[in-house]
């Protein structure tokens, strides 16, 4: 058969067919939006995955060996992964659980007339994206810390320990007059090349902060938006406006949801967690944050190497795993740090209309370029930034 092929600078597709009413049906409905190449047989298929870059996903037909087809892709380690969806002229129950049974991805009428297949194939992108990168952090981001660096850290962080003990000392007896609960916060923080860790501050907040945050997210500083008022009926806006249940539902903590309202909201979700006039900070602790008193413990990080003096913030975990893809997660290649680029460009000048994506670009540009100069730059221009002006 000829070989069809639609050029887009979206999601890339092999399309296995030989009906050519399938095919132009396809390029029809989903031309626009997809790179299409479409091929005659499974054979050729398999040939061009070994000769050529893995497209987003393979949808081919069970009457072209669709199922045989998607044997031999997930005994293969290259292509175990690979997206694959079954087309068929009629669904029934056993060709389902046949699919399901070889690890198939999905099954859809070749008409495509029920089910959203653009957002199926979103998802399956985001998905295989995630688990290739949590196979790989480990060695694409194996970062090295330089001598002069690591020397510096120790040397001036040692000094600071002892300098500083009594002042640690009088601040650990008032914060246990303050307020019931530790001395010292840990918290789990994702680091340079993605590596997890203690990170140690005072405590500043009450001991159930951790449970208010989960309704808070409409007081967050980097909201990019506030929530649908009908978000909880589990509808997107298509269902919705037609009265209709979705198609393409998926179960999340025991209740039915539109699956393209999952992904809408998914991504609505901000990476960074801030709050102005936050109520889960003690009396004592505003007073240790505004003087950044409150991560002083975060010299024996340093000192430790569990971070550097000069380098991107660790992020608690939750923030870091919406950092995965290919651009963002460069911003752990650099090494973590006490303070860094994005601190001293705008927190010291007490601006408050940082963006999520300006401070992840000034992450990157650090990890990038960071030197010697650059960190001495940084450490001259932090002191001026301890007294900040926000609340925050």
């Amino acid at each position: 058969m000829e070989n069809y092929e639609y050029t887009s600078p979206q999601k890339k597709i092999f399309l296995v067919e030989n009906d050519s009413n399938v095919v132009v049906n396809f390029l029809k409905k989903f031309g626009q939006d997809l790179h299409v190449q479409v091929l005659g047989s499974a054979d050729e298929a398999l040939e061009l995955l070994k000769t050529s870059y893995a497209p987003d996903a393979v949808i081919i037909s069970k009457y072209l060996g669709g199922l045989k087809f998607l044997e031999q892709v997930r005994d293969n380690a290259w292509t175990k992964t690979l997206p694959v969806i079954i087309t068929s002229v009629e669904l029934n129950q056993g060709l389902i659980k046949e699919v399901v049974a070889k690890k198939g991805d999905d099954i859809f009428t070749n008409k495509f007339d029920r089910g959203d297949l653009l957002v199926r194939l979103d998802y399956f992108v985001r998905r295989r994206h995630y688990v290739a990168m949590q196979q790989t952090k480990s060695n694409v981001l194996d970062v090295k810390i330089p001598w002069w660096k690591r020397t510096f850290d120790v040397l001036s962080t040692g000094t600071a320990i002892l300098l500083l003990s009594p002042l640690l000392i009088l601040v650990a007896i008032l914060i246990k007059l303050d307020s019931k609960g530790p001395i010292v916060y840990k918290s789990k923080r994702v680091g340079a090349g993605y590596k997890i860790f203690d990170l140690y501050k005072f405590r500043t907040m009450r001991t159930d902060a951790d449970q208010l945050i989960k309704n808070m997210g409409d007081l967050n500083m980097y909201s990019k938006e506030k929530p649908s008022e009908n978000a909880n009926d589990g509808l997107c806006d298509t269902c919705r406006n037609k009265g209709v249940k979705c198609e393409q539902s998926m179960y999340l903590d025991g209740k039915s949801i539109c699956e393209k309202q999952y992904l809408q909201e998914k991504n609505s979700k901000v990476a960074f967690m801030k709050f102005q006039n936050d109520p889960r900070i003690t009396r004592l602790g505003k007073f240790l944050r505004n003087t950044s008193i409150d991560e002083l413990p975060q010299l024996f990080n340093i000192f430790t190497g569990d971070i550097s003096l000069v380098g991107n913030r660790p992020l608690p975990l939750y923030e870091a795993e919406k950092l995965t893809t290919d651009d963002y997660i460069y911003r752990f290649a650099g090494p973590g740090g006490l303070t860094g680029l994005w601190q001293v460009t705008k927190r010291g000048k007490g601006k408050t209309d940082m963006t999520e994506e300006e401070r992840i670009q000034l992450d990157i540009e650090y990890a990038k370029n960071f030197s010697f100069k650059m960190d001495l730059m940084i450490i001259l221009k932090t002191f001026p930034a301890l007294l900040q002006s926000e609340n925050v």
